[in-house]
């Protein structure tokens, strides 16, 4: 148990000066704080914008998906890697669009293209109100992942908290910087704790990852393929296009964008992105061993699957490098969260209001504002945080038709059309899922394989439809703009 908390703090040290040391000795300006003052190299981008799958749902979400529901988790191999063709075509524009007007967040873009500081705002909210579970998520993974891995000897309130303040501090300092020195440490730490799990305990337990899937098909008939209803073909091919559509339009991954040095790294990177993913295919191993290993978790603790089934299998020195690379799995992209939610408060929010001309200090006093409301609700009953983390996909692909729109030579939509479209998506999304509907709930007229599409699919539909009418009828008081900067 000591050596697996030694090794964990000092994973966690090590975290800590990375993220103090990236700082550096030039001024903290706005934009070197929110985008690494658009300096960084081919490296720290594909460290920053790839390994942003490997975050807490690598170690928990994706092991635990696969034992519940078996073969339905292939979905998150598909769209990563169809988000990351796209990068080929996107991630340029938008590197060129920001460079050339000075942006420093996601909201800044859709405002600038349209024209429109209050459809800034609009962004600002639905971003922030996909981010916050998602950096919650991190902080409760953190503590869930810290609290196992040491045995038990940290709980995992304590972790949360501790996690909380040295992550406000580090970010306060440095950035997005932060994130980009520490996610070097992570991804290596990550990819070779992953690789090892993948391999090792199928063989531990099976003698083989033939072996492994030949023992599931004879335990659990059709397990490793989409053998339900609710999470079969339609809902699959749904989830991956809305995800697909989702990805880019996460603030902290659209903001990331921005910080590189040149046009050229996203296509290099591009290449190299799908490859990269591959190394997920060892926790999709873990997750199928997990189901035969250790059986019987409850519903609730399915979770908790890949860290059962180390601790069974693995001495404490090996529990020590796990618990590091989650470590280092929650501090990384929940940097990148607290960076990215702080920016757009203090630039889209605060700034239009008060006429602040130091964004950047505001920006950086918001920090610790963000980081305590999510230490808080990470530690705090989470029904309902598990209920806005459903959400949170779903919410932000709907900024995705006016962002496509405003990349076309000449934008058919105004800067009213598509806020309202963007509020009438996400609305839609609200209420189905607060009151626990689904497609098959609000539309059984429809044939029986469309009855199970993701949700988000029928919040893009309302969303194009809203755009599409509210545009048409308030034309002749907002003329159709050119989109700008468009490539």
């Amino acid at each position: 148990m000591f050596v697996s908390l030694a090794l964990i703090a000092l994973t966690l040290a090590v975290a800590v000066y990375l993220g103090v040391q990236a700082r550096g000795r030039k001024a903290m300006d706005l934009e070197r704080w929110a985008v690494g003052g658009r300096s960084l190299g081919g490296v720290f981008v594909f460290l920053l914008m790839a390994g942003e799958i490997y975050t807490t749902t690598t170690f928990l979400g994706i092991s635990g998906f696969i034992y519940a529901n078996g073969g339905a988790a292939y979905y998150i191999l598909a769209y990563v890697t169809l988000a990351y063709v796209v990068s080929y075509w996107l991630l340029p524009v938008l590197w060129r669009y920001a460079k050339q007007h000075g942006l420093v967040s996601q909201a800044d873009f859709f405002a600038k293209k349209y024209d429109s500081p209050g459809l800034g705002v609009v962004v600002t909210i639905i971003g922030i109100a996909g981010m916050v579970p998602f950096l919650v998520l991190q902080l409760k993974g953190l503590g869930i992942i810290v609290s196992e891995a040491s045995y038990g000897a940290v709980s995992p309130a304590a972790a949360i908290v501790a996690g909380g303040v040295l992550l406000t501090g580090y970010v306060a300092l440095s950035g997005l910087l932060a994130a980009a020195w520490t996610s070097t440490v992570k991804d290596i730490l990550i990819v070779v704790v992953v690789a090892f799990l993948g391999v090792y305990l199928p063989f531990k337990h099976f003698g083989g990852v033939g072996e492994l899937f030949a023992a599931v098909e004879k335990a659990r008939p059709h397990f490793a393929e989409l053998h339900t209803d609710s999470l079969g073909l339609s809902w699959y091919v749904s989830t991956v296009l809305v995800s697909t559509l989702g990805f880019y339009m996460w603030p902290h991954l659209f903001t990331a964008t921005f910080s590189a040095r040149k046009e050229s790294t996203f296509r290099k990177n591009a290449v190299v992105f799908p490859l990269y993913q591959l190394f997920l295919l060892f926790v999709f191993f873990v997750g199928f061993t997990a189901v035969l290993a250790v059986p019987g978790l409850p519903a609730g603790q399915a979770d908790l699957s890949l860290l059962r089934l180390a601790k069974e299998s693995l001495p404490p020195v090996v529990i020590g490098l796990v618990g590091g690379a989650g470590l280092l799995a929650a501090l990384v992209p929940g940097a990148m969260l607290l960076n990215t939610t702080s920016t757009l408060v203090a630039n889209n929010v605060y700034k239009p209001l008060r006429r602040e001309s130091d964004a950047g200090r505001v920006a950086r006093l918001m920090v610790p504002c963000v980081g305590a409301v999510s230490v808080y609700l990470a530690l705090i009953d989470g029904a309902a945080i598990v209920t806005l983390l459903l959400l949170a996909y779903a919410l932000v692909t709907q900024l995705a038709p006016a962002l496509l729109l405003s990349l076309l030579p000449r934008n058919p939509a105004n800067s009213r059309g598509v806020g309202a479209g963007m509020l009438a998506g996400t609305g839609t999304i609200a209420y189905l899922t607060v009151n626990g509907l689904t497609v098959a709930d609000v539309a059984p007229f429809l044939p029986p394989a469309l009855l199970h599409v993701n949700v988000g699919v029928l919040a893009l539909g309302v969303n194009v439809v809203v755009l599409v009418l509210v545009t048409l009828a308030t034309f002749r008081r907002a003329p159709v703009l050119t989109a700008r900067g468009s490539a």
